[in-house]
């Protein structure tokens, strides 16, 4: 049993995808496009391997928590670039490094008539890599590196096709938002190294109990709290948590495979994997966990809700996205931790699988991304429609599917918390069970089942309606094996992976050094742990309860308005007119922002302009400049060249100065 890791092993890890990613970035017009995709595939594949390995190898027990370069040693603040290796970095390696490679090899076949083919897929590994430095990290420094990089690479990314109005738009929205989000994190993260007085993770950690007896300066508000509640913010802005949430449905606007890389293993879980790293902190504050569970809840069940009117296929993933995001934040606000993570595990697997299922369907349908355009495609795409079926069944907790064992762990989880906002978030995910159900099968009905609407569309699309230049539709085709084969591979741990993990991953000690809990004051996972006998009974058992039966109410809605009475729907929407115009304006949140936000922060800048920069700046200084200048020209008429006058002004001061100091002695003989 090795006690430690290699550290040659682990840093092949992340410097594999950044090779590919120059070699593509660099040198693609010499390698060419087969040259690009080879580089970065191989690169991302080389690191799969080796995460596997070093799982393997922390199963038995090995670990690894050093330097592996020292940047800058400012007094006692060193700065580093360091790896902690454990069950919860080891599992994020591999998910991440896994999902990466299924994207990369889908890639060849979504982008291949794409002219910016070899930059895209040198973004792609490049995001890999800063995200692997982001989850190896060991101190703060590095975590904020890897946080900002995917930040950068994911604007590139969004507005990869930087031609599209909306795509540059989405991308400076998604960049913005994250700017509000990373403020707060770098806020916290020098809370803790003022007090703390170390970037490293582990000094921090133990002097979590002194940080939580200390105060803000000025307030009674625990440092600690603020700290946390900072480090969270930050948390909202990369997994688009409430009110952080808006930039990532316009994301979409960036090709399919950086939906299913950016929006199911990597950026958006940051946040959660972070909050998971920072238990030992978090734990020590009941208020910062209810602040996270409450924003969670309000996440999981009203961005479920915009799911429901969306006809673009990949929004209603986007917004599936988000709702399961808020599912995984209320577990980490019940101390659930490892739940929370064991759902980002299980989610990664079958979010990439329904956003790249998305893409097949937009290949086959010629890019045509409306749902309300489709229809009857099973039998045109069989290995897409199986594949979506699988991840649709995982996603909306069906028993024996991974999504069901996280999902349900979940919902148990948040009724056992003792926290203040525990009975609101113990409504939303268990609501949200049926909304999920609800929207997910809408998408799946419409676009597999039902009328063949693609041959006479009654939608406006986005190409040219499906016709080709001889007005022939265009019927739907199956995928390559290229695109489809991600697919496959997806589908077996969305179906297997919640049974095979559960009991090391919640109840064994995969998690044992990597988070912390306090079972007597966050009894959640001891009241967990009381329930468990068995993946097995745990699926059986879920056959008999709410959440089973709301998600079969959800798809057997969902059947009824969409494939057996359509009119239902349609009369729906003109009873609640009022509601689905506020889910339309996505609960007036862009609006407020541009309207309220933006136009607060213009009128700001403008009192900061005219009254800072021209008032007090240029009339300050511009004024200082201005005086000097004129005692300057008094002064040079005084500088005539005759000697003269030189010794007239001479003997003048002389005589003040005897003047002012006999003074005294003067009036005394006077008196």
């Amino acid at each position: 049993m090795a006690s430690t890791l290699s550290q040659g092993l682990l840093l092949t890890v992340p410097l594999a995808p950044l090779v590919g990613s120059l070699i593509a970035g660099f040198a693609g017009k010499a390698v060419g496009r087969r040259g690009a995709h080879w580089a970065t595939i191989l690169g991302v594949l080389v690191s799969f391997i080796c995460s596997a390995v070093v799982l393997m190898q922390v199963v038995n027990g090995a670990r690894f928590n050093a330097t592996i370069y020292e940047w800058m040693v400012v007094g006692k603040l060193v700065m580093e670039v360091g790896f902690l290796v454990d069950g919860l970095t080891a599992m994020m390696m591999v998910v991440v490094t896994f999902v990466s490679l299924m994207v990369h090899i889908y890639t060849i076949g979504y982008m291949e008539e794409d002219p910016g083919y070899q930059r895209f897929f040198a973004y792609i590994s490049l995001f890999t890599f800063s995200m692997l430095m982001l989850v190896m990290s060991n101190n703060f420094l590095q975590l904020f590196f890897g946080w900002e990089a995917v930040g950068l690479v994911s604007y590139l990314l969004i507005g990869f096709w930087f031609k599209r109005p909306t795509a540059t738009f989405a991308n400076m929205k998604a960049f913005l938002v994250n700017r509000v989000g990373d403020f707060g994190f770098i806020l916290g993260i020098g809370l803790l190294l003022a007090y703390g007085g170390s970037l490293n993770y582990g000094e921090v950690f133990a002097k979590g109990g002194e940080l939580a007896k200390l105060t803000f300066p000025g307030t009674d508000w625990g440092m600690l709290t603020v700290a946390c509640i900072c480090l969270f913010i930050g948390a909202m802005g990369k997994s688009a948590q409430f009110p952080l949430h808006v930039w990532l449905p316009d994301s979409m606007e960036g090709p399919t495979p950086i939906s299913a890389l950016i929006h199911a293993a990597t950026m958006v879980t940051a946040g959660i994997f972070m909050v998971a790293r920072m238990s030992p902190l978090f734990e020590l504050s009941d208020t910062a966990l209810n602040f996270v569970l409450v924003i969670g809840a309000i996440t999981a069940l009203f961005m479920g809700f915009l799911g429901i009117i969306q006809n673009d296929i990949k929004r209603v993933v986007a917004y599936s996205t988000l709702s399961q995001l808020g599912y995984m934040t209320v577990a980490l606000g019940a101390s659930a931790y490892s739940v929370a993570v064991f759902h980002l595990m299980t989610h990664a697997f079958f979010k990439a699988l329904l956003f790249l299922a998305a893409g097949s369907v937009i290949i086959g349908m010629h890019h045509d991304q409306d749902i309300r355009n489709m229809g009857g495609l099973r039998k045109y795409m069989p290995i897409t429609w199986i594949t979506s079926l699988l991840g649709s069944l995982a996603l909306i907790g069906t028993p024996f599917f991974s999504g069901f064992y996280s999902k349900d762990s979940i919902i148990i989880a948040t009724a056992a918390s003792n926290l203040p906002g525990t009975g609101f978030a113990v409504f939303a995910v268990t609501a949200g069970v049926f909304v999920t159900a609800f929207y997910s099968f809408r998408m799946y009905f419409l676009v597999f089942h039902g009328e063949e609407r693609f041959r006479h569309k009654p939608h406006p699309a986005a190409d040219d309606h499906g016709h080709d230049e001889h007005g022939q539709v265009h019927v739907p085709h199956e995928s390559p094996a290229v695109v489809w084969v991600p697919l496959a591979l997806l589908a077996i741990p969305s179906v297997v992976i919640g049974f095979i993990t559960i009991q090391p991953m919640l109840f064994g000690d995969f998690f044992k050094d990597s988070i912390a809990g306090d079972l007597v004051r966050h009894p959640a996972m001891k009241e967990l742990a009381s329930h468990f006998h068995g993946a097995a009974s745990m699926a059986a058992h879920g056959l008999q309860t709410v959440p089973f039966w709301l998600a079969a109410a959800g798809v057997f809605t969902a059947w009824l308005f969409y494939l057996k009475a359509p009119a239902l729907p349609a009369a729906f929407d003109r009873a609640l007119q009022p509601l689905r115009t506020v889910l339309e304006n996505k609960y007036y949140m862009d609006w407020f922002n541009e309207h309220v936000l933006a136009a607060g922060a213009r009128l700001l800048g403008r009192g900061l302009w005219k009254g800072g920069d021209q008032a007090v700046i240029d009339g300050t200084i511009n004024g200082s400049a201005r005086a000097v200048g004129s005692i300057a020209g008094m002064m040079r008429t005084w500088q005539t060249g005759r000697l003269y006058q030189y010794a007239l002004v001479m003997l003048l001061g002389i005589f003040g100065l005897l003047t002012w100091q006999l003074w005294p002695f003067l009036g005394a003989l006077v008196r």
